[in-house]
């Protein structure tokens, strides 16, 4: 494996165990990965070379490395080769900002305003808010990013009566929560978030630097301090950085 000697790994694939042969060469690939033989943006070897290591058919090869594409793990590169991808982050499912998450996994955030006005209530919007349609309401548009990579596009509405010269303020690389808390009192302490998968739109895609078509997650969020609606927000993250876990409880009779 491109700087690695994958005969000196003692990994072998067992033909008679019951584990199919595209998930035990799943499973080394892995191993390699996780135990950083295999670095981010290293090169795996080519099909002929994994055939020939482990004694495998090329169909068997391309399923287990396909899968391994699928999964985010490995990446490739037309005319280039197969290579190690970086780890997907986690996405919080939990009231927290941007800017916080990011500090907690050791990344730098920052952010690019995009628009900033204040705008009108639509009849749907002031339902979700909680306020009366034609309330003035802060629109904020912002991008994302991680140690300078394109993360996500979020789109804010918040009340204009919450937070009345919110536009006055810099959020570049700030946290709009931590400012939310400072300047108007406003903790967000509860809150409901919705997930759906979805396509990129033609500017979001370009903005987060994915293809055209690119897979994203959509999460609409509502936010309350005190029980009232203070953020209704509306965010496209990366689908190809991003993914979902929680914690799965028994279930009680």
């Amino acid at each position: 494996m491109a700087g690695i000697d994958a005969r000196g790994s003692g990994a072998t694939i067992d033909p008679d165990s019951p584990v199919p042969k595209y998930f035990q060469l799943r499973e080394i690939i892995l191993d390699l990965i996780e135990n950083n033989e295999l670095p981010i943006g290293a090169a795996i070897p080519s099909e002929r070379e994994l055939c020939q290591r482990f004694g495998l058919s090329r169909m068997t090869v391309r399923q287990a490395v396909d899968h391994l594409v699928s999964e985010g793990r490995l990446h490739r590169v037309p005319g280039k080769g197969t290579f190690v991808a970086r780890p997907k982050i986690e996405l919080a499912l939990q009231l927290t900002s941007f800017s916080d998450d990011m500090r907690a996994r050791g990344l730098e955030p920052g952010s690019r305003d995009l628009d900033r006005r204040v705008v009108r209530a639509s009849a749907h919007l002031a339902r979700e808010l909680g306020i009366a349609p034609g309330d003035e309401v802060h629109f904020i548009e912002r991008l994302r990013t991680a140690d300078g990579e394109p993360l996500a596009v979020e789109r804010a509405h918040i009340p204009l009566a919450l937070a009345p010269d919110l536009e006055s303020y810099d959020l570049s690389g700030r946290s709009l929560y931590a400012l939310l808390e400072s300047r108007y009192g406003l903790i967000l302490d509860a809150g409901e978030l919705t997930i759906d998968g979805g396509i990129a739109d033609p500017s979001d895609a370009d903005l987060l630097k994915l293809p055209r078509g690119g897979a994203v997650l959509l999460l609409s969020r509502r936010s309350y301090a005190g029980g009232v609606c203070a953020e209704l927000g509306v965010s496209t993250y990366r689908a190809d950085r991003y993914q979902l876990r929680t914690l799965l409880e028994p279930r009680r009779a």
